[in-house]
């Protein structure tokens, strides 16, 4: 029997100097650290700050769902 899953959405916005890619993997390694069964994630806006011409910081809005116990 299959069984249907609920799932919980929560925002989340990940940063890093580095990379967008660094950004979300940082904002899901912090969410798994207080969530169980985080299972999908999707990028709801992606933004950066920019420093003398050049892209100096990488933020990202995600969408994050788990399933509920």
């Amino acid at each position: 029997m299959s069984e249907d899953n609920v799932y919980k959405v929560v925002e989340l916005a990940g940063s890093s100097a580095t990379s967008v890619e660094e950004a979300i993997q940082a904002a899901i390694a912090r969410a798994n650290s207080t969530l169980r069964n985080i299972r999908w994630f999707e990028v709801q806006q992606l933004r950066g700050h920019v420093e003398d011409g050049k892209v100096a910081h990488y933020q990202v809005l995600l969408k994050v769902g788990f399933t509920l116990e």
